[in-house]
């Protein structure tokens, strides 16, 4: 007869006293985290052999510092007017001259990288909201939202960027987040499609209909099985588009319809100095300059970021 006292009944979920806990438990549980570590620091080894991509990281750093620090960095007021010293030529006082009036070019680009800043990243990450919503439900429910999607995407297609807005900037009124709006407004319609595609093809994997099959509602299995699979050809195109948008942005103020004249902005700068070209050509260079460096810069860092996230396109 077997002694009670002595028996030790095992229940499941509890541990049976005196008995060790089976080592392999914890560590299975540290390999998933020990596995999206070592994913990640491939990713970041293949992004730092691409040494283009290094040097759009190091552009975009530089821009973003410079905005954060431009009332440290910028030596003169940049709304301060100098009558007495306008159209100034480069000099140790002002190492980028001077405008028509009288204020420094150097620290007006200074402050206009805050311009860039604010309207490259905020009008991308607004168009990537919509575009993600908008295309994830269309690819994932089908028939009716993918129709309804698909079309009015096709409606925003036939609006050339600048053309709608300006439009919508008429409308609204000028200004920063006017702009932001209406490049988010007329971005959204590429990153639905984008989103779709990749969509169409994870919704039919096999985890996927394992979570189905498991009960896991149709919120669950978007944002925890299939945006995660299909989301890097989308966070790829943000970054190429942020440089896009800096440039659709100076092409708005250069045209009169972006930010008012007297905010220093690169466009701004670029309006005022095409009068002068050939003459005080310092007055275009240098915004031009930043403008393509920063266009460069987010190029350059969306391709590493490319080649990171899928090696089968090296």
């Amino acid at each position: 007869m077997t002694d009670d006292k002595t028996k030790a009944t095992a229940v499941p979920g509890r541990a049976v006293p005196g008995q060790r806990k089976d080592p392999s438990s914890a560590g299975a549980s540290a390999e998933p985290a020990i596995k999206v570590v070592k994913e990640w620091q491939e990713v970041w080894h293949r992004f730092a052999a691409n040494r283009l991509a290094l040097v759009g990281l190091l552009l975009v750093a530089v821009l973003i510092l410079t905005a954060v620090f431009a009332p440290l960095i910028a030596p003169h007021d940049p709304l301060q007017q100098d009558l007495m010293n306008t159209l100034k030529p480069p000099s140790s006082d002002h190492l980028f001259g001077t405008d028509i009036l009288g204020r420094d070019q150097l620290s007006r680009v200074i402050y206009g990288s805050r311009i860039a800043v604010i309207v490259g990243l905020v009008s991308i990450l607004l168009t990537l909201a919509i575009g993600i919503v908008l295309g994830a439900i269309a690819a994932y429910f089908g028939r009716f939202y993918d129709t309804l999607t698909m079309r009015v995407a096709d409606v925003f297609f036939a609006f050339p960027l600048l053309i709608g807005a300006i439009i919508i900037i008429t409308v609204t009124g000028r200004g920063v987040w006017p702009v932001v709006l209406s490049l988010a407004i007329f971005g959204w319609a590429t990153v639905a499609r984008l989103l779709r595609s990749s969509v169409l093809s994870t919704r039919e994997m096999d985890y996927v209909h394992a979570a189905r099959a498991l009960g896991a509602g149709h919120l669950r299995v978007i944002l925890r099985h299939i945006l995660p699979n299909s989301i890097a050809p989308v966070i790829i195109y943000g970054t190429f588009n942020v440089g896009t948008a800096v440039v659709a942005e100076a092409s708005l103020s250069y045209l009169g319809v972006g930010v008012s004249p007297e905010v220093p902005e690169w466009g701004n700068m670029l309006a005022a100095g095409r009068g002068f070209i050939g003459v005080y050509d310092y007055m275009w260079t240098l915004p031009s300059l930043a403008v393509v460096l920063t266009s460069l810069g987010f190029i350059f860092l969306g391709d590493g970021m490319r080649d990171a996230l899928d090696p089968k396109l090296r």
